[in-house]
């Protein structure tokens, strides 16, 4: 007679095809969650503990509020699982990922018309904001050389549109700089004639945005610099010009061509952007370069020794890892300058196209028109019974987050929906996306007449 035994634990588990990840203390009892356990779960439990913690998050892809990729290939997700563990800032003991951010930044000066792109001077960052810092800081150093030795201590200021990226009013404040937010309206930007009428010989430089995170227009940079340039030959101070291009940075090359915003302007002494917004890489990247490297002032960059070897560095992080360079440097292989023309013209088609159709919906107004960056605001139409807000919510309930804010100071008024189109958002998507807006407004009329939810409907297989 054949004879039974019962195992009890995770072996005996095992035996009967029961994943033990849900029998475990971990599964049947309660994880602390402010304080280590006093023994550690098994890898599998362990991993459906965080993972199924994480379904709770939105589905990245229906994000429309960020800017931010949300999809990479399978070559560039294992080509950044293999450098996850190379620390970036140790560049001997990995030559090769230097090397790599190297040819990005020169790539990168070369894209933007920057003279000597081959001797480029620029660096990595860890995103946008960072790189917003280090060009701020530049720009302080190079302003307290001309301001000199002998010059009376004096605060320094900072001119930029009230439509600025938050990055920019901590820069001041970490850094003792006036901020001076010059009034929008009725334009959503920056002007030539506030950016000449805020700036003294206490500036140290002006911020033009390429790419408004509030409706994604581009700022007259080009314009903006012509003003500055009378300022200069009247006798006025003589101000140079960051360009925030944390969006526009990738994708007016492309397809603006004609639009002049670079260091073909003179007056353009830094730009930066965002390598995890329009280039295309996961979050953790962004880049800054200068016209040259009379532009970054020597005292800023640290030369270290302890890694090994003695390398220059410029950066408010240290260590960080090797991943988003190499998928930045692997975009520019694999896609080249013909393949990023096609995503961000695909791009900005979808999100024209995606604009029209909501404002065919009836209760929206378009404030932009994607005409800029992929992205493009609206407001509900003078006596909708409902608002943005109310709207924002609603579209929740099918998996998509929309943003919904005042405008800046002088037009806050004015409350908008923005959608940002990324590369994954396919016409296909965003029809559904129309099609959900749709239902979604017809419920609310519904209920702001006859206040009721309108007819419920019960579950069917």
């Amino acid at each position: 007679m054949a004879l039974h035994r019962h195992e009890s634990g995770p072996r005996g588990l095992a035996k009967l095809g029961i994943r033990p990840q849900f029998q475990l203390p971990a599964q049947v009892g309660e994880v602390p969650r402010l304080r280590l356990v006093p023994r550690g779960l098994g890898p599998e439990a362990a991993y459906q503990v965080v993972h199924d913690e994480l379904l709770l998050d939105g589905n990245a892809r229906l994000n429309l509020a960020t800017f931010v990729t949300t999809w990479m290939d399978g070559q560039a997700d294992a080509l950044m699982a293999e450098c996850a563990s190379k620390n970036l800032i140790d560049k001997d003991e990995y030559p090769q990922t230097a090397e790599l951010e190297h040819r990005c930044v020169n790539i990168l000066a070369d894209l933007w018309n920057a003279s000597g792109a081959e001797k480029a001077t620029g660096c990595s960052t860890t995103g946008s904001s960072e790189a917003c810092m280090l060009g701020g800081l530049a720009l302080q150093m190079s302003w307290r050389r001309r301001q000199g030795t002998g010059a009376p201590s004096v605060r320094p200021n900072l001119v930029m549109g009230a439509n600025v990226q938050v990055v920019w009013e901590k820069f001041c404040r970490y850094w003792d700089v006036e901020p001076r937010l010059v009034p929008v309206g009725p334009a959503t930007h920056l002007t030539p004639e506030g950016a000449v009428a805020h700036c003294d010989e206490n500036s140290i430089g002006v911020v033009a945005i390429l790419g408004s995170t509030f409706d994604g227009a581009y700022e007259p940079v080009l314009d903006i610099a012509n003003a500055l340039d009378a300022l200069a030959a009247g006798g006025g101070p003589d101000v140079p010009i960051h360009v925030d291009a944390a969006s526009g940075g990738f994708i007016a090359p492309f397809i603006d061509p004609d639009l002049v915003w670079d260091f073909r302007i003179p007056r353009v002494a830094s730009i930066n952007a965002s390598g995890h917004k329009y280039g295309l890489v996961y979050p953790g990247v962004g880049w800054v370069v200068w016209r040259d490297a009379a532009c970054l002032p020597e005292e800023l960059v640290f030369k270290v020794d302890y890694l090994g070897g003695e390398m220059p560095t410029f950066s408010l992080n240290f260590s960080r890892p090797g991943s988003q360079v190499a998928a930045q440097y692997y975009n520019f292989l694999r896609l080249g300058f013909d393949g990023y023309q096609a995503v961000m013209a695909a791009c900005r088609d979808n999100a024209r196209w995606l604009a029209k159709q909501i404002e065919n919906l009836g209760p929206f107004e378009l404030v932009s028109k994607g005409t800029g960056i992929p992205a493009f605001a609206f407001r509900m139409k003078e006596g909708v019974p409902y608002s943005v807000y109310d709207v924002s919510e609603a579209v929740r309930t099918r998996g998509w987050l929309i943003p919904a804010y005042r405008m800046p100071p002088n037009l806050e008024e004015i409350a908008v929906l923005r959608i940002v189109v990324r590369d994954d958002m396919s016409r296909d998507l965003a029809r559904s996306l129309v099609e959900d807006l749709r239902r979604i407004t017809e419920r609310l009329e519904h209920k702001a007449h006859d206040g009721a939810e309108g007819p419920s409907t019960g579950f069917h297989h």
